[in-house]
Order: C-alpha cells, then structure tokens, then sequence
C-alpha cells in the first residue's frame, strides 16, 4: 500500500522538508488468470438399446460444478446432425446452470476398455490455442463434435464392452482477479458456538426446564430451545404455553431419538448414530435417522430434516427404500411426486426386489397414494429404462432389465388378439389388435389407427405396422385386460429366478 501526501501549502525554496522534497510513494497490483479445473466420469450402459432414440436426442450425464457453473455431458447415439443421417455419434460438453460469456478449456475422452490405455482424446488443455479459450454465450451452450465416432467403427472398437461406453470430461474455467499488496494477516478461527453450546448442554449448568421421554428425564435450557425451534418457541413462550415446564412429557418419540434432537438444537450436527444405537449395522443407524426425520418434522427443525433425508438416501437399501419414501411422504406433506432423490433410488434396486419386502406392502396399504406416484415417477425419470409396461390402473413394471422382459413377453403372450395401444419414444401413439410379440418385445400390430391423427396425418393410411420393441416407450391396456395379482406374483417369482 502507498502513501498519499497532501500538499497543504506552498513552501519557500528555503523551509523546504525533506518529506516534501522526496518522490511520492507508488502502488501496485496485479492481474491474476487462472483455471479452475475439474472432472467428470459419465459412464453408458445398454449402448445398442440407446440406437435408435432419434438424430437430435441426446442421454445426458448427471450435472457436475467446475467453476462455480453447473456442466453436463450430452451423447448422442444417433448423431446430432440430421445431414449424417445417423453414421456418426456425436459427444459435447453443455453450460447447465446461467451464465454469460463463460471462457472454459474442455476435454472429452473416449476410453479404451481393453486396457491398451489408447484413449481417443480431443483437448484444449497443454496445447496453443490461437483464439483462446472457448467462449459459451448462455446456458445451453455447448462445444464438442458432431462427429465424434463413426458408429460402425464405434460398435466393432475397444471403447465398447459389454454395450457400455466411457467418457472422461474436463473443464477447465478460466477466472480472472486483481490482487493487491497485503500489508498484514491475520489468522480467524472458525465459529466453534456449536461446540460451546453442546458443554452448556453436557455440563446441565443453568438449565430451567425437563423432559421426560419414555421413563428417562432431559436437562435443557429454554432459550436455547425457544430460538432453535418454533415449536418449543410457541410451547415455553407463546400465549398457550404448557403450564407445567418444569417437567414436560414427551409421547410417542423414544428417549435415544429426543436425545439426539436435543443433541442437534445444541451441537448443530448429527450426533454419532452408531454410538447413539449401541450396534454398529446399517440397518440400525438407518432406523435411527428415520425416527429423527420423524422428530425434526415435529420440531420444525429444517436443516435437521434435509440432514436426515441426505443420510437416507446415502444408506438406503432394499429393505429400507420403501418405509423410507413412506416417511418422508408423511414428514413433507407433499401432495405431487415423491422426494427425488429417493424415487431415483428404484431403478437401481429394481423395483421387483423391493417388491419382495415387507417395506413395500407397507408403502401400498398406508400410502397408496405414494405408490401410485413412485410407479410414474419411475417411468418419466429412469435413464436406463428401454421399456415400460402401463395400463390405467396406475401399475407400472420396469422393463429394462432381462427379468422383466420375460415377465412382459410371458404375459403378452396371452393377451394376443386384445387391443391395446403403444407410445413410441418419439411421442407417435398407435392403437391396434396385438398380433404377435416376440422375445425382445417386438410387436405386431394390426387394424391400427393414429391416436393423434391431426399431428400425424400420413399415417392415417396404415392398417398394420411391425414395432421393434427397443423404440418402445409404453404399452398401454384397458383396465379389464391386465390382472394386477397376477402381474405382482409373476415378478416376485422372477425376481427370485423362476
């Protein structure tokens, strides 16, 4: 940092200061730009199912930060280009979150699975860029290749094992900022009032109010529990206060649950589930944090619900996954599509093993409702689902997986002659007398019609049409032709392999 001097009068030549004869001081700063850098790993499965979607569609990779900016990685089995007519695959990087003018380094590989490290590589990064960094306008730009593999090359090279493919991306953000000189520094500690807050709680000095919880009696502070929840806020303070604060009775919540409420109003973290429980098992510290879930809903304790739903679905399981979305059914209130995060859990279960659970039946007798939305939740967010099976009493199966296809087939079979009507994955609807189906859902159709017939006038001249079963979304039935019972049974028996 400089000085500044300020001239307050004129001297003579002859009481000049030294300080006023010497050159005034200078300041500095510095430009600094940098790259901030990181990586995703996006990994496709069931690449010869994804041929097929349609030139211009794309699966995406979850997003991913670098930067501060949200990024995305955008497959086209198809090709992006309608001009290729689908003999490339394309591959490219997308701007997922806002942002204007975003400069960024990128690099895609596509990797080589049999262990030969030779990698397709195309990269910004360790080589003279002659304009620079590339440029992304707004969310949704994108920068990659239109053709980035032949697909005949593709399917037939080391990249592709076991139908699946995988892709390394980089971004690189470029950042810039102006550093000045630092005269000092001075270290802070981090903010330890949690820490301070849980010995007032542990050493009971000044506590004014009791609780009792299932035979065992809890030391707190009334303030404490007042600014950390508005319940205990309306319960000590407000106009309809509890009477009787010097002991209160809690019902129906166990002591180790209000324990660890307690723990959390003070500490402001979770406590230690496995030492909380007595057992050290996934199952029992899952159990724990459902109850907790239960008592931060009660207390109106935000931070504490979000923390319990993040450990959940961290840990669930095939025989929690189902009390689970029960629960947090229940503790949200929400009256539309269950929680996200554990609805996405399903799919990689497999809802026919989650079926199989006593966790299940209790979803279908006390949340039917609940139900009934997972099985649509299921069917619009799955990536890898290939094919769905529906009808209007709202029962759905994942078909993706070689269980459910010869669930399907087994059960399409006997419903030749029925009419029924099939979704395209490119939105088409055709209705028609199911003629034939085959092992990989292939599916004959005949006396069809159109259900949009204004969207889809030349078709309006097709009587019989042959579906291939990978471009397949829904098939959909009456309500008369589909025996539920039968279809449950039938995918429990083949969840357990016949």
């Amino acid at each position: 940092m400089g000085k500044i001097l300020r001239e307050t009068g004129k001297p003579s030549s002859s009481t000049a200061s030294p300080a006023s004869s010497s050159a005034p001081a200078t300041t500095s700063s510095t430009s600094v730009t940098e790259t901030v850098r990181g990586s995703h790993h996006f990994k496709i499965t069931g690449y010869s199912l994804s041929k097929g979607i349609g030139i211009g569609k794309y699966v995406a990779s979850d997003t991913f930060s670098v930067g501060g900016y949200d990024w995305a990685i955008y497959f086209y089995p198809d090709g992006k280009s309608v001009e290729d007519n689908a003999t490339y695959v394309s591959l490219f990087i997308a701007l997922a979150s806002d942002g204007t003018d975003v400069r960024a380094l990128f690099e895609l590989t596509l990797l080589d699975q049999s262990g030969k490290e030779r990698h397709k590589v195309h990269s910004h990064f360790e080589r003279t860029l002659e304009s620079g960094p590339y440029t992304l306008k707004y969310r949704g730009s994108m920068w990659g290749y239109k053709r980035f593999f032949k697909r005949t090359a593709l399917e037939t090279s080391d990249y592709l094992k076991d139908d699946c493919l995988s892709v390394n991306c980089s971004v690189g953000v470029v950042r810039s900022h102006t550093e000045g000189p630092r005269i000092y520094s001075i270290g802070i500690p981090p903010s330890n009032i949690g820490e301070q807050f849980g010995q007032l709680l542990e050493s009971g000095r000044g506590t004014d109010v009791s609780f009792e919880v299932n035979g065992e009696i809890f030391a707190a502070h009334k303030l404490v529990l007042a600014a950390r929840s508005p319940v205990f806020r309306a319960q000590l303070f407000g106009p309809m206060k509890d009477q009787n604060t010097d002991c209160i009775k809690v019902e129906d919540m166990e002591a180790p649950v209000f324990k660890a409420s307690l723990h959390y109003m003070y500490w402001d973290t979770l406590p230690d589930l496995h030492e909380l429980t007595g057992l050290n098992t996934k199952w029992a510290t899952t159990l724990m944090a459902q109850h907790l879930l239960a008592a931060a809903d009660r207390y109106a304790l935000e931070r504490l619900r979000l923390m319990c739903e993040a450990s959940l679905c961290e840990d669930v399981a095939i025989n929690t996954v189902a009390t689970t979305l029960a629960l947090a059914k229940r503790v949200t209130k929400k009256k539309k599509t269950p929680h996200k995060r554990v609805c996405n859990i399903f799919p990689r279960l497999g809802l026919s093993a989650v079926m199989q659970t006593d966790g299940f039946d209790y979803l279908k007798e006390s949340c039917p409702s609940v139900l009934t939305e997972l099985l649509e939740y299921v069917a619009r967010f799955t990536e890898h689902s290939d094919l769905m099976f529906k009808h209007r009493n709202d029962v759905l199966l994942d078909g993706s997986d070689i269980n459910g296809r010869r669930l399907f087939f087994s059960y399409f079979k006997d419903l030749v002659g029925r009419e029924v009507t099939v979704e395209l994955k490119n939105d088409l609807a055709i209705r028609g007398t199911l003629h034939s189906v085959d092992q990989y859902l292939n599916i004959k159709l005949e006396n069809t019609r159109v259900v949009d017939q204004d969207k889809y006038p030349h078709m309006l001249s097709v009587r019989n049409c042959f579906i291939r079963g990978s471009v397949v979304r829904y098939v959909q039935l009456p309500p008369e032709g589909v025996d539920v019972e039968l279809l449950h049974d039938a995918t429990r028996r083949e969840a357990r392999g016949g």
